[in-house]
């Protein structure tokens, strides 16, 4: 077989280039080693940053998201017994925050593929590239097929194949573990409160988000290593309330637990992101603490750049904007490294603080809560800086 684009993965960033791809002329073929049932069903990310939005309902794929989405303009801080709203309609305005789960965005670009008679793959195994440091790479899978193309893009997350690809000593590693992880649950029940509620409190800290009017999401900081086992129903709720109903009229409602995990916080960077005609995108080449919401949305990022270094190629031959590519990308997710770095640190509970630690993490927070310009240098992250080409449908 032939393409233009061999894509590895079909989660948000490889469906979202085969879409933007497909707008532009170029063709392309999503390879998928897990079912389409797993993927749209797989919950990751629900937090979408105003540009995601833009692009999404720009490329025409957003009619859902604007329909069952929540829109959030602004979130709280809620710690030493009181609620700070950092209100996003006043220190951002005209910027905002969407709660839209990641697989109804899996959901949605799958759709919008295979309406257009897109070519995605699932259940493919043995996948592996070849010939990335030349001009004709190529793709293997299934037991002896064979995908011949110009580029291959490496949207197949941490643990794919694309990244450990490349040749040793290419690429550089910056990555930091976290000494806890968060557990996750999905609930049916209606959300107590109207905007996400980030808790800090000495036995650590504690989310409450949403998924929709009748789904809520709520995650705990929790040692790593935690077995879902030591965590039956009763005692989550129980740790819920007690992270959760520390103002005054707050009370937390209860309901059905229908999913949970734990998920390990790191953060990690691959520099740089590409290697001859392989680009990564999105978890393939960075990861970062969910606590400042940026997965999805660096994946978005990294797509729209890597579409319109294509663009540009099959328009003219240029490889000026694909050359330039890791480097254009890094910029952005090294601010969302900080800021998700930054935001962990200022609400989590670390076992190696001491007393003074522990204080200076108060006083920080109190400065954010009370100063305009702290408290819009955290919206003005969280809704996601403004693209660069400011257009809404990407480069």
């Amino acid at each position: 077989m032939r393409t233009q684009v061999g894509i590895i993965g079909a989660g948000p960033a490889g469906l979202l280039l085969s879409h933007l791809l497909h707008l532009r002329g170029i063709s392309s073929v999503v390879l998928e080693r897990r079912s389409r049932e797993y993927v749209e069903r797989r919950v990751r990310a629900g937090v979408l940053e105003q540009g995601t939005v833009d692009t999404l309902v720009a490329a025409g794929v957003g009619e859902r998201l604007l329909r069952e989405g929540l829109p959030h303009r602004g979130i709280e801080l809620r710690y030493g017994g009181a609620g700070h709203r950092i209100a996003f309609e006043r220190l951002v305005p005209g910027r905002a925050i969407t709660v839209y789960g990641q697989q109804e965005v899996v959901k949605d670009l799958i759709a919008a593929r295979l309406a257009a008679d897109g070519d995605v793959r699932f259940e493919v195994d043995d996948v592996a590239v070849h010939d990335i440091g030349t001009d004709r790479p190529y793709v293997t899978f299934g037991g002896g097929e064979r995908l011949d193309c110009d580029v291959i893009a490496g949207c197949d997350g941490f643990h794919g194949v694309t990244r450990p690809s490349i040749p040793d000593g290419v690429l550089t590693a910056y990555e930091r573990e976290y000494p806890f992880a968060w557990l996750g649950v999905l609930a049916r029940v209606e959300p107590s409160a109207e905007e996400l509620i980030y808790a800090r409190t000495e036995r650590g800290f504690a989310l409450h988000s949403m998924r929709s009017p009748e789904v809520s999401r709520f995650y705990l900081q929790v040692p790593a290593g935690t077995d879902l086992a030591d965590w039956p129903d009763e005692r989550v709720w129980a740790e819920l309330r007690t992270r959760l109903e520390t103002v005054p009229g707050f009370s937390l409602a209860t309901g059905e637990i229908f999913e949970r995990g734990v998920t390990p916080l790191r953060s990690f960077v691959a520099e740089p992101m590409q290697y001859g005609r392989l680009y990564l995108a999105g978890d393939a080449a960075h990861i970062v603490p969910p606590t400042g919401a940026k997965g999805l949305n660096l994946a978005v990022a990294d797509v729209r750049v890597l579409t319109g270094a294509l663009a540009r190629f099959y328009a003219d031959g240029s490889t000026e904007l694909l050359d330039g590519y890791s480097a254009a990308c890094l910029k952005r997710v090294w601010r969302a490294q900080h800021f998700s770095w930054w935001m962990t640190t200022l609400l989590h509970t670390f076992d190696s603080d001491d007393a003074y630690g522990r204080r200076l993490q108060l006083s920080h927070l109190d400065y954010v809560t009370s100063s305009e310009a702290a408290a819009a240098t955290l919206a003005e992250n969280y809704v996601g800086l403004p693209y660069e080409d400011g257009d809404p449908a990407g480069p």
